[in-house]
């Protein structure tokens, strides 16, 4: 796969469509591979017209891994609000950039932008700093930066993975089983996908770090009061890791946006879901086209 330099890192990225169609960036969200953003889902945005273009965020997947920073992740985890932030090795401004130069790398001046769960985060930060360069912003099953996790669902996505291949497989399983969108969940297809995403690229290191970014951001309920991009916030009303109060919080907080729920929806975006996801999509990015 192609590797482009951004940032100061390497990123991995792969492109679907025609480079001559609207382009729209996908952005994944905590420890996730581009891989989750399906194959066949970025497909079928392709085929309404989309110049598709998903990439693996730095400390994952195929792209740079930061090996060796460290973390305080006693200071990180019981961080209250007015603490001194502790030192991280980046933040979610670091990821916007990163995103923003992968883009110039391919000499995309403005995008549409869509981001899952952290990469719901990564994305309103991308449009929050540069929002010029925003076509539309979509937001997916993501929060303004208030904690918004069901106690037993944050649990099971930071227990730390088994270090052998089987462990670590058995162990995405059953995060997904408690994650995922519960009317679709599908285990076998699930531990396909976990033994694929591990033999591409196993990097538990990464995690806290990636972690560690979240949780210094501040709020950004206030300056998405101030955006002026054309948003499209969904969430599941079936998501345990962030409640929907988390999406209505971000739409209610950026002027104009629209809020799709989607009542069968979890933390994934589950394949019977891909048609009525992809009109969406498809509808919100036309807006800014021409």
């Amino acid at each position: 796969m192609p590797i482009a330099p951004s940032n100061g890192i390497q990123l991995c990225y792969e492109t679907f469509g025609d480079p001559a169609d609207p382009p729209l960036l996908l952005v994944m969200g905590f420890t996730a591979q581009m891989t989750v953003w399906d194959e066949g889902f970025c497909r079928l945005l392709a085929e309404r017209g989309r110049y598709v273009i998903r990439f693996d965020n730095r400390d994952c997947g195929l792209s740079t891994h930061l090996d060796g920073q460290m973390v305080d992740i006693v200071a990180l985890m019981t961080l209250q609000p007015g603490d001194p932030l502790p030192a991280v090795p980046y933040t979610l401004s670091t990821f916007s950039d990163d995103a923003w130069g992968l883009l110039d790398h391919l000499g995309i001046e403005r995008a549409h932008i869509l981001g899952a769960s952290m990469g719901g985060m990564i994305v309103q930060t991308m449009a929050l700093e540069h929002p010029e360069r925003v076509l539309t912003l979509t937001s997916v099953m993501s929060t303004t930066g208030q904690p918004e996790s069901a106690p037993e669902a944050q649990a099971a996505l930071l227990a730390p993975p088994p270090p052998d291949r089987a462990g670590a497989i058995a162990r995405s399983v059953e995060v997904g089983r408690v994650i995922c969108s519960p009317r679709y969940f599908d285990a076998a297809k699930a531990e396909r996908q976990a033994a694929a995403g591990y033999d591409r690229a196993f990097y538990p290191e990464g995690a806290m770090r990636q972690l560690a970014a979240i949780r210094v951001a501040p709020d950004r309920a206030d300056a998405l009061r101030e955006l002026r991009v054309p948003t499209l916030v969904i969430h599941g009303r079936a998501d345990p890791l962030i409640l929907l109060s988390g999406g209505e919080r971000t739409a209610a907080s950026i002027p104009g946006a629209n809020l799709l729920v989607l009542s069968d929806m979890g933390h994934d975006v589950p394949e019977p879901l891909w048609p009525l996801f992809v009109d969406a999509v498809v509808s919100h990015t036309a807006h800014a086209i021409g």
